[in-house]
């Protein structure tokens, strides 16, 4: 596959991890990994300069990693990484996946254990070695634990951004083909669903044999896993599984709305269809008794939900959680689309712990067309993210303030702060300071651990204070890495409708918090949605994509949404 800038970034910073395992001299290591941060914010073409050894004067990039990068982006391969990573077994950087578990400890767990594989670090901690160790004991060892169950338990899935990277271009692959009449992604992932186990691929085709062979010689597979007439499945080199399925034009529109899924919905809807008399499968509808109403004639997808007599059901709604009911009164909702989107909150800038400045994220805003955008960096409360102080704070507002000015309208920036919840449930700002923000987002940073009364009681507190505008992800959850932490999502819903609080969905790849499932009982008592990127890039800003896929999956329609509403409306709201 062709390098890219990130495939440099990613090369430096596990340069730097290796390092640190070896325990080389740590401004070394730092060298590596400010490297990667100047790869990442460089406004340039990186990887061109890189490969014509024209990085000269930029700086941070001194002479020996200009060599380095040169010989990495000319030739897609660095001797002197591959040499670090062979000094270390393979299985060692699986460690590295673990919630909570540093360079540091790992390097602990090599020097003194031994130990390099997942199955050995878990026997370690079962067997006491762990705890033994200077620097771990009894807690930690429990924790690492936790760590690799929660690793195992979502082992074989990728996030919904990640399955996309992959599976887009392997659709235009298949598009390319003129034996491909239809072609569409199904599945999980056609249904928005927030991680996915693999992806499946659905073509209507006069040639099966054809497209299952084209299939099978994409670039981006590495291992074929299997090939017949009418299936195929391949392996891409991130791990993720692609199926395709080949099947007729007439059966089709059958086959999309079976393979589409849930599985809990095609129950529900084969059932409605033996009501009629019919049987429902992926290749066709077909009388089962003599009394059977007449079959019509189906050729897409919303024919055979009419058939059913049944409004066209959305896939983000396929879960058998109400839909055929609502469709089956035409009472489904208008769900919100992407082009309702004016604006959005919740940004990060590189005065916390952003990668881009206020004015590049201004742009990028501009770019994509939007009217607004709400700044909110850390507050100070989270140093790890570099959280402004009071003094900060003011000077960003007034930053906003003159950059509005000379923006002259191609935008509107919003002052705010994503302020933290304290233990306590107090905020990390006076009501004075929030006074002078256009907006605040309030969230937890730390804490994780109260019991669910506590940490709920925690977060209503902060609902209840007039100066917070809206929730910020709400359960914690980091998805694939960490659970939620224990909180009352129904009484912290019912919390922010007693005080007009806004709840965000965190769109971020990793969160997608809160989640789809409780959406559609936060709408129905009133609570206003803020769809939000929890961007620290520019590059985050592109979240907002797959957040509308998990908003539709929640019932939300564009009235929902605070961020659907004109400039001037957002004003006046923020105003109240």
């Amino acid at each position: 596959m062709p390098l890219t800038t990130e495939d440099l970034a990613s090369t430096l910073e596990e340069i730097a991890l290796l390092l640190e395992l070896k325990g080389e001299n740590p401004f070394k290591t730092r060298a590596y990994r400010n490297g990667a941060d100047i790869i990442r914010d460089f406004e340039g073409d990186f990887l061109q300069l890189a490969k014509d050894d024209e990085l000269k004067g930029i700086k941070g990039i001194g002479d020996a990693l200009q060599q380095k990068l040169h010989e990495l982006a000319s030739t897609g391969r660095l001797q002197y990484h591959l040499d670090l990573k062979h000094e270390f077994p393979e299985t060692l950087f699986e460690l590295f996946d673990l919630q909570g578990l540093g360079p540091k400890k790992i390097k602990a767990l090599y020097d003194e254990l031994e130990i390099s594989t997942l199955g050995g670090l878990k026997r370690a901690c079962e067997d006491g070695s762990v705890a033994g160790l200077k620097g771990f004991g009894k807690k930690t060892a429990e924790k690492i634990l936790a760590a690799i169950e929660t690793k195992e338990k979502f082992s074989g899935r990728y996030l919904l951004s990640v399955a996309a990277h992959e599976a887009e271009p392997l659709r235009d692959y298949l598009l390319l083909h003129p034996a491909t009449h239809q072609l569409e992604v199904a599945g999980s992932y056609r249904r928005g669903k927030e991680t996915v186990h693999d992806v499946d691929f659905l073509v209507a085709t006069d040639k099966p044999a054809e497209l299952t062979k084209y299939f099978t010689a994409y670039v981006g597979s590495i291992e074929t896993i299997a090939q017949g007439d009418t299936k195929a499945a391949i392996r891409l080199e991130n791990g993720l599984q692609c199926d395709l399925r080949a099947v007729s034009t007439a059966q089709f529109p059958f086959a999309l709305q079976y393979f589409t899924g849930s599985k809990e919905h095609n129950v529900a809807i084969r059932s409605r269809a033996l009501k009629k008399g019919w049987s429902l499968n992926e290749y066709d509808l077909s009388p089962t008794r003599d009394d059977a109403e007449e079959l019509p004639e189906i050729t897409t997808e919303a024919e055979l939900y009419a058939a059913l007599n049944l409004a066209y059901i959305p896939p983000a709604l396929r879960e058998n959680r109400g839909e055929i009911e609502a469709a089956a009164e035409n009472e489904l909702p208008d769900l919100v689309k992407q082009e309702h989107l004016r604006g959005t909150f919740h940004c990060h800038t590189t005065e916390s712990d952003g990668r881009n400045t206020l004015r590049e994220m201004a742009m990028a805003a501009i770019d994509l067309g939007l009217d607004y955008l709400g700044i909110s960096d850390h507050s100070k409360s989270s140093p790890q993210a570099r959280g402004l102080d009071e003094e900060r704070l003011l000077q960003q507002i007034d930053d906003i303030h003159a950059m509005n000015q000379e923006l002259d309208g191609a935008i509107h920036l919003f002052a705010g702060s994503e302020v933290d919840i304290l233990r306590n449930g107090s905020l990390d700002f006076d009501d004075e300071m929030l006074a002078k923000l256009d907006f605040t987002v309030a969230s937890v940073h730390n804490s994780f651990s109260l019991p669910e009364e506590e940490m709920t009681a925690r977060v209503i507190r902060a609902i209840e204070n007039p100066h917070v505008t809206m929730l910020g992800h709400s359960t914690g959850r980091l998805l694939l890495r960490r659970d939620p932490y224990p909180i009352n999502l129904d009484k912290v819903i019912d919390a922010a409708a007693a005080n007009n609080t806004i709840i965000e969905l965190n769109c971020s790849a990793k969160r997608m918090d809160m989640d789809w499932k409780y959406w559609k009982r936060a709408r129905d008592k009133g609570v206003l949605c803020s769809l939000n990127p929890d961007a620290h890039s520019t590059d985050g800003l592109q979240a907002l994509h797959f957040g509308i896929k998990v908003a539709q999956k929640g019932w939300l329609r564009r009235k929902d949404f605070l961020n659907t509403r004109t400039l001037d409306e957002v004003k006046a709201y923020l105003k109240k």
